[in-house]
């Protein structure tokens, strides 16, 4: 999910080999054509990449720390105990090397759509991660990744316009780790899963399914106070699951991939990291728990997720943690999609025998909520950043407080729940990007 960006305007950003990559982005003059519902779903999807490219992969990819041994620490062996507050810097790093690769999944995706590829990858697989402009990263892009709408719709649709017809779109891509460096530098061979936000109408109606379903594979005993095992977001298993005749579901590409790589490298010490942010973030937790589920020889899975929505009941969580995925959720307090959907656990009940206690919620509204399908739970390691932690943004409206960018910046700056933010988190941009972000 993308929120609003404000006040759209032509945007054209300089691309070179040290600079960034050349898009546009439109007016709301430009989709003046659609609905004003539609409009403003437009506006919320449309991406703002007021964070330099050029900037991350400085922080990423230049300052990257060598790992060597203790990788799987820092993929959240141990939960990443003692690594979050304060914040070190090796994971931090890590951190923003992960954020370039979802930055590159928005940044490859055709927004525009009145072209032709719209709601495509607008660059080929063997280069898109250098002309998507974050830089040498020593993976190469090995698959595609599409998600498709399940949900039912009128048979005219398919005769409306693209924006609103278009049921699979190209939603990220796989990536394994090929150069040697890199690889010594981590301590094994990585593979990174990527996903962007929200971009398409039909994506929309989908985030819009906000009640729990159960999990067709769904395994595990019930927890008392959950609904019949594993439940997770309707819409979000739906893009993750449906397929069409020309198009296969996002699971089945995945799984496709993942026993390809699984066979070729298996022998070696490997990891696989899921990337995400809003929408993105979702899809990269059900992908983690798939391939737990599904890959009984499956390496260590790590979910990097920014900004990214509730996505399913305690009893997923559990399954979660049985099945060792480790997962770092990566919130803004000022961001309001990390609190929806549903009503959330008391995260202090975690006994699997408890029942399950809404924070300041009376007895009587509980139960009836509890006979309903909303009733979710966190999962996973939290990183809790905020807006007010910065003493650079001025900026700090909805639409602000959800973008990748902000996210990035705020993981550049913080360094503990008690200190106050890094100033070379402010002397790293230059004045014109201070400016777009709203730096005092």
């Amino acid at each position: 999910m993308r929120l609003p960006v404000g006040a759209a305007r032509p945007t054209t950003l300089p691309y070179s080999a040290s600079k960034h990559l050349e898009l546009t982005l439109h007016s709301p003059a430009y989709y003046s054509h659609l609905s004003p519902p539609l409009q403003n779903y437009t506006k919320l999807s449309m991406p703002r990449f007021d964070y330099p490219v050029h900037l991350i992969c400085h922080l990423a990819t230049n300052y990257s720390a060598k790992l060597g041994k203790k990788w799987q620490e820092y993929q959240g062996i141990n939960n990443w105990e003692g690594l979050l507050d304060p914040l070190d810097d090796k994971l931090r790093r890590e951190i923003l090397r992960y954020g370039q690769f979802v930055e590159a999944a928005y940044r490859s995706f055709d927004f525009d759509p009145s072209s032709p590829t719209y709601a495509t990858s607008k660059f080929p697989r063997n280069s898109l991660l250098s002309r998507s402009g974050i830089g040498q990263t020593g993976y190469r892009m090995t698959k595609n990744l599409r998600a498709t709408c399940g949900l039912q719709l009128p048979r005219w649709i398919d005769r409306a316009p693209s924006w609103v017809s278009t049921r699979s779109s190209w939603i990220g891509f796989v990536a394994v780790c090929q150069d040697k460096d890199e690889i010594a530098r981590l301590g094994r061979r990585d593979v990174v899963i990527a996903y962007r936000g929200t971009a398409t109408c039909l994506e929309w109606l989908e985030n819009f399914r906000a009640t729990l379903t159960c999990l067709a594979d769904g395994e595990g005993t019930n927890v008392v106070g959950s609904n019949n095992g594993p439940m997770v977001e309707s819409g979000f298993l739906s893009l993750y699951t449906s397929g069409t005749a020309a198009c296969p579901s996002l699971k089945n590409m995945v799984r496709e991939e993942i026993a390809r790589v699984i066979k070729m490298y298996g022998d070696e010490p490997l990891s696989f990291t899921i990337t995400g942010h809003s929408l993105g973030a979702a899809l990269a937790t059900l992908t983690a728990y798939d391939i737990n589920s599904t890959f009984a020889n499956a390496p260590m899975v790590t979910v990097i997720s920014f900004g990214g929505p509730r996505v399913g009941n305690r009893s997923f969580r559990c399954q979660l943690e049985n099945k060792g995925t480790r997962i770092l959720r990566i919130v803004n307090s000022d961001d309001l999609i990390t609190k929806v959907p549903g009503f959330v656990i008391d995260d202090n009940d975690t006994g699997k025998n408890r029942a399950v206690h809404m924070a300041g919620v009376p007895s009587w509204l509980q139960k009836r909520v509890e006979s309903t399908q909303w009733v979710y739970a966190e999962v996973g390691q939290e990183l809790r950043l905020s807006s007010k932690q910065s003493p650079y943004l001025n900026k700090r409206d909805v639409a602000t407080c959800h973008e990748l960018s902000t996210y990035l910046h705020l993981i550049d700056g913080f360094v503990s729940s008690t200190c106050p933010f890094r100033a070379t988190a402010r002397k790293m941009l230059s004045k014109h990007h201070r400016e777009k972000l709203g730096f005092r």
